[in-house]
């Protein structure tokens, strides 16, 4: 059984609705809509949706949000929790072939599929963990200036044809083994929007493999708002010194280890 959760906040129709249509897959037995801005034609659009239970919320932020999901997902005893974005789009029968392969590998807490923008460019949803070195000149300088160090951050460089045990999740889609969740808490909503994706799979991934796996494709109409917004990039600027407060700035052991076998198992494939 599965159970998805998605957080609204003034959310077009058109962009949920469509969301919406890639979660047809009878495994899914309930899809969470936690609506943070609790706008009226959310809560009525939602209420003509199969398996849809409208959640109204004060703007408590987005892990905060999901954790109420994930809380009744554990309840009901589901095996899966899928944390989607309302920008995000697939074909239907990819949630029954990520269920059949995490079935299969007992092993793996988490996996994001292969991601693209919807020109069909790839984008980076697997990276490397950040350091403030590379949050704050991917912020505020240009990537020429520092090209080589922001390629390796991306993982530019691989293929992204092969799966891929990385500790770094883009927050599109997070699919994960309630078991797992449940262990490690599930998000820190000290993070009110930003890095609390970052820091949740940095937990599950002392638990379980955090997985990178190619065999499925979705779209990401990924729109980089905190690049555009100043309140967001204050945001973004709080999560980050949150971040590093939590796990470290300039020595953090974890980072270097788990960052040099990425780049090992990338050069033996």
């Amino acid at each position: 059984m599965i159970t998805v959760s998605i957080v609204t906040f003034h959310t077009a129709i058109e962009e949920l609705q469509k969301c919406l249509q890639s979660l047809t897959s009878s495994h899914i037995e309930c899809i969470f809509i936690i609506d943070n801005s609790q706008e009226d034609y959310i809560r009525t659009f939602c209420a003509t949706q199969p398996k849809v239970e409208y959640i109204p919320q004060d703007n408590i932020g987005y892990g905060a949000a999901h954790n109420i999901a994930i809380a009744k997902s554990i309840a009901r005893h589901a095996t899966y929790h899928l944390v989607l974005n309302s920008d995000v789009y697939f074909a239907p029968d990819s949630i029954n072939a990520i269920e059949s392969y995490m079935d299969e590998h007992p092993d793996v807490g988490q996996l994001i599929p292969n991601t693209i923008y919807p020109n069909g460019q790839l984008q980076h949803v697997v990276r490397l963990l950040p350091t403030p070195a590379i949050q704050i000149l991917r912020r505020f300088l240009p990537k020429t200036w520092f090209q080589k160090q922001n390629n390796q951050f991306l993982l530019r460089d691989w293929k992204h044809d092969k799966p891929l045990n990385v500790p770094f999740h883009m927050g599109c889609f997070m699919f994960f083994r309630n078991t797992i969740l449940q262990e490690v808490g599930g998000f820190d909503e000290r993070f009110f929007m930003y890095m609390e994706d970052i820091d949740l799979t940095r937990r599950v991934h002392r638990k379980a493999q955090t997985l990178f796996w190619p065999a499925i494709t979705i779209v990401h109409n990924h729109q980089r708002a905190s690049y555009k917004n100043r309140r967001l990039l204050k945001i973004h600027i709080q999560s980050a010194i949150r971040y590093f407060n939590k796990w470290g700035w300039l020595v953090d052991k974890e980072r270097t280890k788990w960052n040099q076998m990425v780049m090992k198992e990338i050069n033996k494939q």
